[in-house]
């Protein structure tokens, strides 16, 4: 029987909490469930996942993460921008080998608000040498045209997630692979930092550890010293990453060359390793999971998801 040990749900979290700090900028979704009690955080848990139900509590126990930042920064090249409200929702099973796999929601594991770049399209590419770029910032000058929102996405789920660093400082959490939107009605709609298929890959650490906090709860919600159900709640830690490499935008100005030229050359893109950096300020983590998993063997990921839907007000 593989419990759900205290070090395992310390390590599990503290990693995710790391994720949390590259949600600094997200995607809007549809309006989330409400939970009862010590669920509420878990809005987005994957728990209907193939890889989630089919966890048996044995060789695969299924868990939930979620992991939140009010505020924070991110530097890519030559630009700075501050982050806002952050929200990462994933799901872990642990293996019986001691590795994790990361499950990601359906619409992506980061949610948050879009963030304001400094200075708008003035900001991001002007002054600009090339003549068609000059005209359009003169015209740019007080303009409401001139507000530009970076968001970031997930493509793809986060991977190489390290259980051992999640409880150390100083050391590769799990990789997160993004991209960034930049938004603005002259930039069109496909202006992105990184893709797909060449994302901005951050590898999060903790810089501190956080603070320690756990409770026991029914499989409804509702909190209970001896419930089948335990959260473990880690906050106030800081997470930096300062290794990722940036790639240079496309797409912008229906991917006319000049205007990606401009973005580019006006902030520093691409960017390599060591000249970009993200920094998540006191982050709140929270982890659940079936306290004594073994129990529920071989049901523990239909169980785990049964006690969510249970939740739902």
């Amino acid at each position: 029987m593989h419990a759900f040990t205290p070090r395992t749900r310390l390590a599990t979290v503290s990693a995710l909490t790391a994720l949390g700090a590259f949600a600094s900028l997200g995607t809007a979704t549809a309006a989330e469930p409400a939970l009862n009690g010590e669920w509420a955080p878990f809005t987005r848990c994957p728990v209907d996942a193939p890889a989630m139900l089919a966890a048996d509590g044995f060789e695969k126990t299924p868990q939930c993460v979620v992991s939140t930042s009010a505020s924070g920064s991110i530097k890519l090249g030559d630009t700075t921008v501050v982050t806002g409200k952050t929200n990462l929702q994933i799901g872990i099973v642990q293996n019986a080998d001691g590795t994790s796999t990361v499950v990601a929601p359906p619409g992506g594991a980061l949610v948050a608000e879009p963030a304001t770049v400094p200075g708008g399209l003035l900001g991001l590419m002007c002054p600009s040498a090339i003549p068609v770029i000059t005209g359009l910032c003169e015209s740019l000058e007080n303009s409401s045209l001139n507000k530009i929102t970076a968001t970031m996405e997930s493509v793809g789920a986060p991977y190489d997630f390290n259980q051992t660093a999640g409880v150390l400082t100083d050391m590769p959490i799990v990789a997160l692979p993004v991209r960034i939107h930049l938004e603005n009605p002259l930039l069109g709609s496909k202006c992105y930092i990184g893709t797909a298929a060449n994302p901005i890959v951050l590898l999060p650490e903790n810089r501190n550890y956080p603070d320690f906090g756990m409770t026991f709860f029914q499989g409804d919600g509702t909190a209970d010293p001896a419930g089948e159900m335990s959260r473990i709640d880690l906050t106030g830690a800081v997470q930096n990453d300062s290794t990722f490499a940036v790639p240079a935008a496309s797409g912008c100005g229906l991917n006319i060359g000049l205007i990606n030229a401009a973005v580019n050359a006006k902030t520093g893109l691409p960017s390599p390793s060591g000249n970009n950096s993200l920094t998540l300020n006191d982050t709140q983590t929270r982890l659940t999971g079936l306290n004594a998993p073994g129990t529920a063997v071989p049901r523990a990921g239909q169980v785990l998801a049964e006690h969510w839907h249970s939740a739902v007000r």
